[in-house]
């Protein structure tokens, strides 16, 4: 993500800050023009620093979920992202606030990215065909709900918020990272094969060369991973080992990771990140000198990317806590990468 700054004294600003802890004016983020706007806090209108236009901050703002603005000439109450939403936790019981916070910084920061990629978002109210929408539910609500993806209508079980519950799950699950923006990276990953690739023929049929055909029974493939677990040499071909159930899966785990190499790329690049390590090898030489999203090569992405990521994780095990990213990206991998890159790039 790039970095923000105060309209009024350009201080630093994090993409959630709803002040500045610098000069004290109100902070919000504006979608459209991918900046934050500032304001002088003693006045009853937000009058941007910036622009000198008027705004109103989303309704989700009260209760401390949400510092996207809107246009104050505008009838509508929720900002672009809280607009998504169709089911938010039960707010008569307070310890769901902390959890709805969490769930709406990785949904917001996933809106963000999206709309970075020229992705169309439509809320699922208001074009239920193509639309996309969230549910963030508690089990208590539905025990047999799960966590995922169905004709656009994305669940999010509210425990996943929790941190102790998702470490939890990533043991019992094997798995070498669980994240909420992951779970959402993920999820969007099968609403948007939907939408870029099931209804268009060319792609579809570069999908089935890259990934597998899809038309495999779904139920009996996730029965099978599951009872059998990946197959041997997994690595060389699957970002995971989940991604080996089905192509469909295959995709959506691709996809997510995709997104987590383009964010980190970007961030690197708003922070001037360079590295050139004090060793004769110098495949680990890598400077960000570019915007990954107004980039047509993904290699070129991919080989900014990989050095600071392995400085990264180096980093990390520096303080004793997991990489950033513990994964290895095969050759086949970044080829799957490439596709969706190039698919994005050419809709």
């Amino acid at each position: 993500m790039k970095i923000f700054e105060c309209g009024n004294c350009a201080h630093p600003l994090y993409f959630e800050n709803d002040s500045c802890e610098k000069c004290g004016h109100l902070a919000g983020y504006h979608d459209e023009s991918l900046k934050m706007l500032t304001f002088e806090p003693a006045t009853s209108s937000l009058i941007s620093d910036r622009n000198g236009k008027a705004y109103k901050y989303c309704q989700n703002k009260e209760y401390g979920v949400c510092n996207w603005l809107i246009p104050a000439s505008e009838e509508n109450h929720f900002c672009n992202a809280c607009a998504l939403n169709r089911t938010i936790p039960d707010l008569s019981d307070q310890s769901n606030f902390p959890k709805w916070q969490k769930l709406e910084i990785a949904k917001h920061r996933l809106v963000y990215q999206l709309q970075r990629l020229g992705l169309a978002i439509l809320p699922k109210e208001n074009h239920p065909e193509i639309g996309l929408s969230f549910d963030f539910i508690s089990k208590q609500n539905d025990p047999q709900i799960m966590t995922g993806h169905a004709a656009g209508l994305i669940t999010i079980l509210l425990s996943e918020a929790d941190s102790v519950f998702r470490e939890k799950m990533r043991k019992q699950m094997a798995e070498p990272y669980r994240t909420l923006i992951g779970h959402f990276r993920h999820e969007v990953g099968h609403y948007f094969w939907d939408r870029l690739v099931a209804t268009n023929q060319g792609f579809s049929n570069e999908f089935r060369n890259i990934f597998g055909d899809e038309s495999a029974d779904y139920g009996k493939s996730l029965k099978k991973h599951y009872q059998n677990g990946a197959p041997e040499n997994w690595q060389n071909n699957f970002i995971s080992e989940y991604a080996t159930s089905h192509p469909w899966e295959d995709w959506a785990e691709t996809w997510a990771h995709y997104l987590h190499i383009m964010d980190m790329t970007e961030t690197g690049y708003y922070f001037g990140m360079s590295v050139e390590p004090i060793i004769k090898d110098k495949s680990l030489n890598g400077s960000v000198k570019f915007d990954p999203y107004e980039v047509k090569d993904f290699i070129s992405i991919y080989k900014t990317w990989a050095p600071m990521s392995f400085a990264i994780n180096s980093i990390n095990r520096s303080m004793g806590i997991p990489d950033a990213y513990p994964f290895v990206v095969s050759a086949a991998v970044v080829e799957k990468m490439k596709f969706i890159h190039k698919l994005l790039f050419d809709q």
